[in-house]
């Protein structure tokens, strides 16, 4: 009578390990861009600063007019417009989320947790190869996740110049213009007009 007495893992526990392994996995994918994220560019913002050339001015046509002959000359005052170089309208305002670069403790501390995760699903030779993964993985997300977690973020303000120029300008704070509002651009800096 030999009986073999053989553990097993229960199914609950093998879907959880299954479910935490699956969400892990996105999870990674997703930090190290593999899978779209709903923080995605703007292209049309790509368009707007990539196309930095003045807009071109329409030449006024001459028309010539029927002028009739009045005994005394009359002054026109003409409202010219004074062109102001300096002058514009905030087009836009974004935030920029530039990552931060990892020192590697993160890393470390990543690969110790997923290997201690990883050493607690099955046995024997599975056990062992479960916690190389999981040191792995760890590895990977804790990586990313110290990058993410020294992220910047600065805001870029295009401004169209009267002139039909773009400038644009970097700040390291939220600047308080938005989007219409009249500014002067003097020294790289916005000022109210």
């Amino acid at each position: 009578m030999n009986t073999v007495n053989k553990r097993s893992l229960h199914p609950m526990m093998m879907a959880a390990c299954i479910g935490l392994f699956v969400f892990c996995a996105v999870g990674i994918a997703a930090m190290m861009g593999w899978i779209p994220n709903s923080i995605g560019k703007n292209p049309e913002a790509s368009a707007l600063i990539a196309d930095n050339k003045p807009a071109e001015v329409e030449k006024p046509r001459h028309v010539a007019q029927a002028v009739k002959q009045q005994a005394a000359p009359v002054r026109v005052a003409s409202a010219v417009k004074a062109s102001c170089s300096q002058c514009g309208i905030v087009e836009s305002v974004h935030a920029i989320e530039t990552r931060g670069t990892g020192s590697g403790v993160g890393a470390v501390g990543g690969a110790v947790v997923g290997g201690l995760l990883g050493n607690q699903v099955g046995g024997g030779n599975g056990k062992k190869a479960m916690t190389v993964v999981g040191a792995l993985g760890g590895a990977v997300a804790g990586h990313e996740i110290e990058k993410s977690a020294r992220a910047n973020i600065s805001y870029e303000t295009v401004v169209r110049m009267e002139n039909g120029s773009i400038r644009t300008i970097a700040n390291a704070t939220q600047p308080s213009w938005q989007s219409g509002d009249h500014v002067k651009v003097i020294d790289g800096v916005i000022r109210s007009s």
